[in-house]
């Protein structure tokens, strides 16, 4: 089965909430709908980016799982550059 995974950057957070929360409410919305393998958050450029790594028959499943995961991820802060890669051996492609 392919490997998938969205990264986004992570900007202001939305009034409550605490920063600790948006990696696992990003991961378990992948979680609804597929096999999720890992999730991380880093600093690239000085910004916070997560990034939720997750199995999906199809490339239609994953963009609906990547879907779900912005959409979640908006709801608790700004996002920017959200993006759904499929792994190609040892490389990460656009999907």
């Amino acid at each position: 089965m392919p490997s998938y995974r969205v990264s986004l950057a992570v900007g202001t957070l939305r009034p409550g909430v605490d920063p600790v929360a948006v990696l696992p409410a990003a991961a378990d919305a992948a979680r609804a709908l597929a096999t999720v393998e890992a999730s991380d958050v880093g600093i690239v450029r000085g910004r916070p980016r997560i990034t939720v790594r997750f199995t999906a028959d199809t490339d239609d499943v994953a963009h609906a799982v990547a879907d779900a995961v912005l959409a979640r991820a908006e709801q608790l802060a700004a996002t920017s550059d959200g993006r759904l890669t499929r792994r190609w051996g040892a490389r990460w492609h656009p999907a």
